[in-house]
Parts: C-alpha cells; sequence; structure tokens
C-alpha cells in the first residue's frame, strides 16, 4: 500500500498503447443495468472501503450501475483513465496534477480523504529528531517519485533547517528500513504503514507536512475523464451518488465497512486487527471535510499544490518541455457531479 509513483509523464500520444487495459468502455446499456469500470491504484485497502460497501450493499446495482472493479496492474489508472480505458479510477492529487499538465484527458471528481494521508516519520525513540530541521544530513528512504526531494526541502527549511539531505529508494516497509538503520526518516501513510509499524512493536513519531507550512494534499481521490463525464452526465452522478454513499457509510460505521471490505478481499486483507484501526483512523480524521462533507474539493487547495509543482520544476507539457507558467489547476477537478444533498 506504498505510494505509488507515475511513470515519468503521461502524455496525451503515448496513452493509446496501452494493453493488458479494461476494454475501452462506451457504458453499453445490457440486463437493464450500465457497465461502468473503476481502475484501483493498488490491491484492495482501506482507501477503497467506501467502493465494495457499494458494492456490497447493492447501491450501484440500486442505480443501474454494473460496477467492474478493474485490479491494480503494470498500467497506472490515470493512463487508463486519459486513454478512455476506464471509466474512473483511484489516483491522487500529484498523479493527476503531472497528467493534466502534460494534456492528459483526467479530472478529479471526489476527494477519499480530506487531510494529507504521509507523514515524515522517524523510529518513535530518535531523541535526536524532535523538527523535520534536523533531518538535514540525515539518510531518507523513498520510493523516487520526483516531488519527494522538493517536498521534504521545503517542509526542513521551513521548520528551520537547509533542506539538505541523502536519499535511497525503498524496497522493504518504511518502517523496516527505519528500524534496520538504513535510513533516518521516511513518508509512510499514517493510515496504514504507520499501523502497521505499531502493531508490529516498531513505532513511529510523525510530523505532519501542514504543521510546516506545505499545502494540504488529496491523498486519494477518484478521477475521470472529461469526455466520460460530458458523454454520460447523468451516469456519472448516479456512480458519485453510490460512492459517496459508501465512504458516508464508512465514515460513520467504520466497524462494519471494514468487515465489508474484508469480507469482499478474503486473500488480499489477511491481517483483520490492522484493517479496523485503519478504518477507524480514516473514518475520524480523514473522510469528512472540516465542514462535515465527504468528496468535495477546493481550488485553493489544487491551486497550491500545482504552484509549488510548478515551482519545483516538476511540471512539463505534452512535449516533455518545461511549463513556463502555473496552470490554472481548477480545471483539474470538479465537485458538479456530487450529491446535491451534503
Amino acid at each position: 500500500m506504498h505510494r505509488r509513483t507515475l511513470l515519468s509523464v503521461i502524455a496525451a500520444g503515448a496513452l493509446l498503447g496501452a494493453t493488458g487495459c479494461a476494454a475501452d468502455s462506451s457504458a453499453a446499456a445490457k440486463d437493464g443495468t450500465t457497465t461502468v469500470t473503476l481502475a484501483l491504484d493498488w490491491t484492495p485497502n482501506t482507501n477503497h472501503t467506501g467502493i465494495y460497501v457499494a458494492q456490497a450493499k447493492g447501491w450501484f446495482e440500486d442505480a443501474g450501475i454494473d460496477l467492474k472493479i478493474v485490479p491494480y496492474g503494470s498500467t497506472a489508472p490515470e493512463t487508463l483513465i486519459a486513454a478512455h480505458k476506464a471509466d474512473f479510477g483511484i489516483s491522487y492529487q500529484e498523479g493527476v496534477t503531472t497528467a493534466r499538465a502534460a494534456g492528459a484527458d483526467i479530472t478529479s471528481v471526489y476527494a477519499v480523504t480530506q487531510k494529507t494521508n504521509v507523514t515524515i516519520a522517524v523510529r518513535a525513540g530518535r531523541e535526536d529528531i524532535s523538527s523535520p530541521k534536523d533531518l538535514d544530513g540525515k539518510t531518507y528512504a523513498g520510493f523516487g517519485a520526483p516531488y519527494e526531494k522538493p517536498l521534504l526541502q521545503k517542509v526542513i527549511q521551513n521548520a528551520g533547517g537547509e533542506g539538505d539531505f541523502k536519499q535511497v529508494t525503498l524496497n522493504t516497509s518504511a518502517y523496516a528500513a527505519l528500524y534496520a538503520g538504513k535510513a533516518d526518516f521516511a513518508m509512510p501513510m499514517p493510515t496504514w504503514e504507520g499501523l502497521e509499524a505499531e502493531l508490529s512493536g516498531k513505532p513511529l513519531k510523525n510530523f505532519q507536512l501542514a504543521d510546516y507550512g506545505f499545502p494540504a494534499i488529496y491523498s486519494t481521490l477518484v478521477a475521470s475523464s472529461d469526455r466520460f463525464l460530458k458523454k454520460n452526465p447523468a451516469l456519472a452522478k448516479k456512480f458519485l451518488a453510490a460512492l459517496d454513499k459508501g465512504y458516508r457509510y464508512a465514515a460513520d460505521n467504520p466497524d462494519k465497512a471494514a468487515d465489508l471490505l474484508i469480507s469482499e478481499n478474503r486473500s488480499v486483507l489477511t491481517n483483520t486487527e490492522l484493517v479496523k484501526k485503519s478504518e477507524a483512523l480514516l473514518a475520524k480524521e480523514y473522510y469528512k471535510a472540516a465542514d462535515g462533507t465527504l468528496g468535495t474539493q477546493s481550488a485553493e487547495r489544487w491551486q497550491a499544490f500545482a504552484d509549488f509543482e510548478y515551482k519545483a520544476g516538476l511540471l512539463v507539457d505534452a512535449d516533455g518541455k518545461k511549463l513556463t507558467k502555473a496552470p490554472d489547476a481548477a480545471e483539474f477537478f470538479t465537485d458538479a457531479y456530487l450529491p446535491a444533498a451534503k
């Protein structure tokens, strides 16, 4: 369940040769239902709870939707969506920002998590590290995503440090690397790896990015393509209404939602204690925005992250050339297909 990395840049012209994809979805009706495809970003986990709850409860079927969940494979959901091989997919703000800036047909339509679901973490017993500024000269274990270094530099500098550190690529879990002495800090997901570390007797000390001036991130979201949304607006609304019902159930009934998620994925989710703790934490701190809404997104948050990526030189166009001005991130998302009643 570690963070995925977007393979270089998703340029529109490079998307059409994707293999092993779901068939091009035309939302063709059959047996009174309409097939909708949803591509996962990883193996089933608690970020996907609302999907499986809605599926188990029959809420997609009630909406006239035959949901086909596309398992995670070698092709990123962003690629499948932009190539119109999947109607929806699980993504994250950096993935959509990078792809959309490069001209890919992808738009965020639902924010699964409202709170940034990644932290900077060190071993709980590191008394020499009490702030990100203490990470100067230390070793970071990451996944090789382009945004990791400038993100960490900004946080460390905002905390009063220089932002100078070494990097290694993870080949184990973050907490395992930290406790093995392979690195001093990492960026795990507190709703999964952080809990897994605690249950394994290897607790972590976390620094929240927002506490050091870094823009809030939609760490998990649902995306679609403009082509699908414009062609099937009523269907998109029905899909998101059922999805929202699933995540609302998870937010209000985390234990029952965890049971449904596990029952739908028994071969994958074998650590039931971890799943239940993760679901409880997501329900308590991550699913709902400050105003109690689910799924909603803000232009301010999207623009703040796009500005960061632009200033860090991470955004390029469809030809691979760096953008000469920050993109208008208001075009990267829409709340227009969310249920009206919040």
